[in-house]
């Protein structure tokens, strides 16, 4: 008994090593092919844009190309599930973003129901900051006069956003909470038809990307009153942060590289070395600062602390405000 203990353990650890092994090789000759890049957006978005200007820089570290792959709806739910299966072999990756926080308490039923766990963090890329919009015939020019203003209007104020659960949403709901006022949300399809509104001063207010907001402030169609970041943005120097005004208020749109739980962390690695040196590509950071994005440093345990603290925040503030979709 004891002797076939012995070689069934022999066994055991040869095979164990065997493993070991295989996943050290893997991992040793990766990547062989072309590697895969799922977002839950549509082309030509900042997700879109920005992904795909990472991944020129990263492919020429890794020595094969990255292909970006639009699957889009679901609330993102539907390119989250679909890497969060794939093999963890580091051919099929993620770029997440806030929705990834978002999602588990606002659409439980969803999957991945807890992406801390089905994904394996690679990196943060960047965040967007979102700009406190009014109309133009709004007669305010500060947020504390569009408090003092809402205040003196509780619930006739519209805020406008790009649909419900979205960044734009949630921020406008931690506004109203912060700032004391009663302003309704009202829901888009989108960001573009939200700022047509907002341009025919059909709703009041909105919190847009800073490069959406852009042409509105140029051609005198919107008023920006501050930015949803704890600092103030290159682009709009002249515009404080909400934070300056209204103590606490922090809130932004991330974006983040993921491969599915269990990929080797040998390849997880060197993905994100790829993605460190990416971001310091010319180009990358050129598009950045023009589009109102702000590139994140950091790799594994930074993405995996901000998903934590993202989840916890957000959830925090859907479950005591009680927001719901329809």
């Amino acid at each position: 008994m004891r002797r076939r203990e012995i070689m069934l353990g022999a066994i055991a650890g040869t095979t164990a090593a065997a493993g070991s092994a295989a996943v050290g090789q893997e991992a040793a000759g990766y990547p062989e092919r072309p590697i895969t890049v799922v977002l839950g957006y549509a082309a030509g978005g900042l997700t879109d844009v920005m992904t795909r200007l990472a991944a020129e820089p990263m492919q020429r570290v890794l020595g094969k190309p990255l292909v970006v792959e639009n699957r889009t709806g679901g609330a993102t739910a539907i390119a989250n599930t679909y890497v969060a299966q794939a093999r963890p072999d580091g051919y099929t990756l993620l770029m997440g973003t806030s929705s990834l926080a978002i999602n588990p308490t606002l659409q439980p039923n969803l999957t991945p129901r807890d992406p801390a766990s089905a994904f394996a963090p690679i990196g943060p890329l960047c965040y967007s900051p979102q700009v406190l919009l009014v109309k133009a015939a709004l007669p305010v020019t500060t947020v504390q006069e569009f408090i003092a203003y809402a205040k003196a209007r509780p619930g006739q104020l519209h805020f406008a956003n790009s649909g419900n659960g979205s960044v734009n949403h949630l921020m406008a709901e931690m506004f109203n909470r912060a700032a004391g006022i009663t302003a309704s949300s009202v829901p888009y399809r989108g960001a573009t038809p939200s700022l047509t509104d907002l341009r025919a001063g059909r709703v009041d207010a909105t919190f847009a990307t800073v490069s959406d907001s852009q042409p509105l402030i140029q051609d005198g169609a919107a008023k920006a009153l501050a930015v949803s970041s704890r600092d103030r943005v290159p682009q709009l120097p002249q515009v404080p942060a909400v934070a300056e005004l209204v103590p606490g208020f922090h809130g932004v749109f991330w974006v983040g590289l993921f491969a599915p739980a269990g990929t080797p962390p040998a390849i997880v690695d060197r993905l994100a070395a790829a993605l460190r040196s990416a971001k310091e590509d010319p180009a990358l950071r050129e598009r950045a600062r023009t589009g109102g994005a702000v590139l994140l440093p950091g790799g594994p345990e930074e993405l995996a602390a901000m998903l934590r603290e993202e989840t916890e925040s957000w959830g925090r503030l859907i479950r005591e405000v009680g927001i719901r979709l329809d």
